[in-house]
């Protein structure tokens, strides 16, 4: 039963080959025995109680088409109720006391939640070693890291605990997952799905997504998650198209760019291998190849640690011990309490964010940093836009290797590095996506698809066109 898709799943509980609850208690037992720590809180009775509602509904036949399907959320949405920690110390004892909208979408289509996923603190990190809760294992090696900050969602997904999980993607954080664990991950457009309720870490690049075993599954969930939200001033005015209806269209034609600059000195020789081996699939299927260059994707490093710890520092500025959130034992004064309330919640990494970010937008500094980041910014931005003049869609790999080991990173420097294929596209906003493309030394390689803006549907369709034609979407560890 864990091993079919959520189509399949769909399937099976609309011609009653099996029920909701037996469906959601058989994941439970999975999770229940997993050593991953893919979770932080897990909703036993709770998803329970959501799969008996569901059963109601299918046997009166007025079911949706996800109605009764589980799923796991990433532990930065808000869920009424329920613990909701972002991975840190600061808020171990935070009980949200609303519905994120993604939340509440995923209730109006009586999906069933069986719990929240481990995950780098506030989303800092790309090894998920950075959570108050601890490590999570990757399922195809135990002594590797799944990738972050979504770690938690894709090793939950890959080893079959969920049907599908949430993510969210400030500068990769579910295509990075995605690809070290074997699955699909697609982050949208920016704006396409509502932060109200998601937790925030640098409110101009986070975006949240659906983590899935295939791409029409993620075309299915985009659906639930995707549209406009008045409670999120970023949220974008457009119709919600349905993402399902041109999966099946052929890719006979199109083109396909591959930068050169993400085929350079660091990448691994056996991720280089996959990710063109894939792109000879597209061949065959009749795309064509055309290299570009993104000139100033090289700066997209610099660029991303200066604006995303800006934007952190002002986001966390709130837990301060006061209103939520960990607060310290017997303050002596206000001071007191702020220090040692905000020493205490938060861990090495996010305090690392909150400083450069603070000076960076300190007297002084503003020009010399943040707004020199800015326009480096739009400059990548541009050369997104002149890319898609000649190409349909860019390819290429999303992390500079395999899963690495737990514990190899010393350094924060080099541990950002890992992100250099997958930051622009959150600093110009665009989707991009993660899909299974190979294998290197017995770890998953992922290929990684920009699109233009919301071209969801263009790079769901393509994504299900090799997935028809490969079997990497449906090895398991």
């Amino acid at each position: 039963m864990h091993n079919k898709t959520i189509a399949e799943l769909a399937q099976g509980l609309k011609s009653k080959e099996f029920s909701s609850v037996e469906l959601t208690q058989n994941y439970l037992d999975r999770i229940n025995a997993s050593d991953l720590n893919a979770f932080i809180t897990i909703t036993d009775e709770a998803a329970i109680k959501q799969a008996q509602a569901a059963d109601e509904k299918i046997a009166k036949g007025n079911a949706g088409l996800l109605t009764g399907i589980p799923y796991a959320h990433k532990d930065i949405f808000c869920t009424n109720g329920i613990k909701t920690s972002a991975g840190s110390k600061m808020l171990d004892n935070f009980i949200a006391p609303y519905d994120a909208t993604v939340t509440h979408k995923f209730n109006q289509a009586d999906l069933v939640m069986l719990g929240k996923t481990n995950m780098d603190e506030f989303a800092m990190g790309s090894s998920n070693e950075n959570s108050f809760y601890g490590a999570v294992k990757n399922p195809w090696n135990k002594n590797k890291s799944p990738g972050g900050s979504s770690g938690g969602s894709a090793a939950a997904v890959a080893d079959r605990l969920v049907p599908f999980a949430t993510g969210t993607d400030t500068g990769g954080s579910i295509r990075q997952p995605s690809s070290l664990c074997g699955i699909t991950g697609l982050k949208p457009t920016y704006g396409c799905i509502s932060r109200y309720g998601m937790i925030a870490y640098a409110s101009s690049l986070d975006q949240a997504g659906p983590i899935t075993q295939t791409a029409k599954d993620a075309a299915l969930v985009l659906n639930v998650m995707a549209g406009f939200d008045e409670k999120d001033s970023t949220s974008a005015q457009r119709d919600v198209e349905d993402y399902t209806q041109s999966l099946n269209n052929s890719i006979k034609g199109l083109t396909i760019g591959l930068p050169k600059e993400f085929f350079s000195e660091g990448l691994d020789d056996g991720v280089a291998s996959a990710t063109m081996a894939a792109v000879k699939e597209f061949e065959a299927l009749g795309v064509s190849v055309k290299e570009i260059s993104l000139p100033n994707s090289k700066y997209a490093i610099p660029t991303y640690y200066i604006v995303a710890p800006c934007e952190c520092s002002s986001n966390l500025s709130r837990m301060d011990g006061v209103r939520f959130g960990h607060r310290c034992t017997d303050p002596t004064d206000l001071e007191d309490l702020y220090l040692r309330s905000r020493t205490e919640g938060f861990g090495e990494e996010v305090k690392r964010r909150i400083m450069i970010g603070t000076y960076a937008l300190s007297a002084g500094y503003y020009d010399a940093y943040y707004f020199k980041a800015q326009k480096t910014r739009h400059l990548i931005s541009n050369d997104f836009k002149e890319a898609f003049k000649k190409v349909d869609v860019i390819m290429g790999p999303v992390s500079p290797t395999t899963a690495f080991d737990l514990g190899s990173f010393k350094d924060p420097v080099s541990m950002y590095l890992a992100d250099i294929y997958t930051l622009s596209a959150n600093l110009a906003g665009l989707p991009g996506m993660s899909i299974p493309a190979g294998f290197s030394q017995k770890l998953p390689v992922g290929l990684q698809m920009i699109g233009d803006y919301w071209s969801e549907s263009k790079l769901l369709n393509i994504a299900h066109q090799f997935q028809q034609q490969t079997d990497w979407h449906s090895q398991t560890p």
